[in-house]
Parts: C-alpha cells; structure tokens; sequence
C-alpha cells in the first residue's frame, strides 16, 4: 500500500504564491504518475497538473504559465508551486499518484489520493 501526505496550503492574498508538497511512503517499486487536482464545493475533482513518463507535465489550462509541477524521485515528492494566484484557484488541492508496488506478493499498479489540502486566495 501507498499512503500521500500533502502539506503547505493555507491563505494567500491575490497575486500571491504557495508551494505544496505531497510524499509517498510505502512499498515504492517506481512512481507512473504523480500530481494534483482540485476541488470546490458542488463541482467535480479536476485535473491541476501530473507528471507523466518521459519527464513530461499536462496542466490544466487555466494555471497554464502560473503553476509548476515537479518531482523529486529519491523522495517520492511531488510540489506545487502555484504563482501570481487568483480567487478563482480556492479549492481543496488533492495530491494523486500511481504507483508500481507489490501486492499479495505480485507487481501491480496502485493508485492513491492524499487528504486534501485548502487553499483559499481572498482580498
């Protein structure tokens, strides 16, 4: 099993940044994917940013040139830098992963959700 912990939301004034951090513990083999979305009261969980193979990021849109995904392998971490942040990005952030690891004694791919963390932007 893999477990996400996430840390570094809070309150923030427009303009303003945050940095989130999530880490896998558990039984690690390799890291398929590994990200976040977001969620606001009444509406559906949405994509915010993943890390795919090949190095590569698919963000949403909508934080397109203001958030940053990265990974740190050695520590199975992944951070959200989110820059020149708006209202409209208050949500709870949820780090989201797959991960290679061993279950009943076979490789399998395992995915996993953290517990969520609130980011609120107001004036």
């Amino acid at each position: 099993q893999v477990q996400l912990v996430e840390s570094g939301g809070g309150s923030v004034q427009p303009g303003g940044s945050l940095r989130l951090s999530c880490a896998a513990s558990g039984s690690i083999i390799s890291i398929t994917t590994m990200g976040w979305f977001r969620q606001v009261p009444g509406k559906q969980r949405e994509l915010v940013g993943t890390t795919i193979s090949g190095g590569r990021t698919n963000y949403a849109d909508s934080v397109k040139g203001r958030f940053t995904v990265s990974r740190d392998n050695a520590k199975n971490t992944v951070y959200l830098q989110m820059n020149s942040l708006k209202p409209e990005d208050t949500a709870v952030y949820y780090c989201h992963g797959v991960f290679r690891t061993v279950v009943a004694g076979r490789e399998t791919d395992f995915g996993a959700w953290g517990q969520g963390t609130q980011v609120t932007v107001s004036s």
